[in-house]
């Protein structure tokens, strides 16, 4: 199989993850991913259900946002992923939800404090807010990189839009919109109960670092190495 035929299926498969974490309603919701070494990106059809998504049902398109392969529109949001792809080359895979506790956030035009080691660990801090900006063209995408360029957090708050998430590759970004919408709500539940405390700077800093470089399984060094 080709390296567009195996994402266009790793895409469609990563769908059914944002319906399982109820991220999305109805067909609102996308993941892509940057085929790599080419200027190429896999993209979810605009205003098709996911219990109807399947590698068929992907769609290619390149850089430009301009549809190569496929028999479907592109997602409304295309031109702001593919935005994002050109300027951020390190970046191999985009999400978009409309995830409740995130999105509330961002309704409200408001960064999500960083309260929780977890999203210490995950975010490497606040997760913050970009501009409201329209959908469809890629202002949405310029919004995102202008937000995200030197923080370290994989998510942004669009406001009175969503979340955009970033990763590696696409499950990478799955995870930090997973993560995203399990902040902002404990961070709400916190609000209602009182006034959080938020963890200082250098205490996020150790845990992302050590989250990032030590957390999980390792590689073994070979045997008398």
């Amino acid at each position: 199989m080709t390296a567009v035929g195996e994402l266009r299926e790793t895409v469609a498969r990563l769908h059914s993850e944002l319906t399982r974490y109820r991220l999305v309603a109805w067909t609102a919701g996308n993941v892509s991913a940057r085929v790599p070494g080419r200027n190429l990106m896999v993209i979810k059809p605009s205003g098709v259900g996911y219990d109807d998504l399947s590698a068929d049902t992907m769609v290619v398109c390149d850089l430009d946002g301009v549809l190569v392969e496929g028999d479907f529109a592109p997602s409304s949001d295309t031109a702001a992923h593919a935005y994002v792809y050109r300027a951020m080359p390190e970046v191999g895979g985009v999400v978009h939800t409309h995830s409740s506790y995130a999105t509330a956030w961002a309704a409200r035009g408001e960064s999500i404090p960083c309260y929780l080691t977890a999203q210490a660990d995950e975010f490497g801090g606040e997760i913050p807010v970009g501009p409201f900006a329209l959908i469809g063209g890629d202002d949405i995408g310029k919004g995102i990189v202008g937000t995200l360029a030197g923080h370290r957090s994989p998510a942004v708050l669009m406001r009175n839009h969503g979340v955009f998430t970033i990763g590696r590759d696409a499950r990478a970004a799955v995870k930090a919109a997973v993560m995203c919408e399990d902040v902002a709500r404990t961070a709400h539940l916190a609000r209602a109960l009182g006034q959080p405390v938020p963890i200082a700077p250098a205490d996020i800093d150790a845990l992302h670092d050590r989250y990032q470089n030590v957390y999980g399984q390792q590689p073994v060094p070979p045997a008398g190495s």
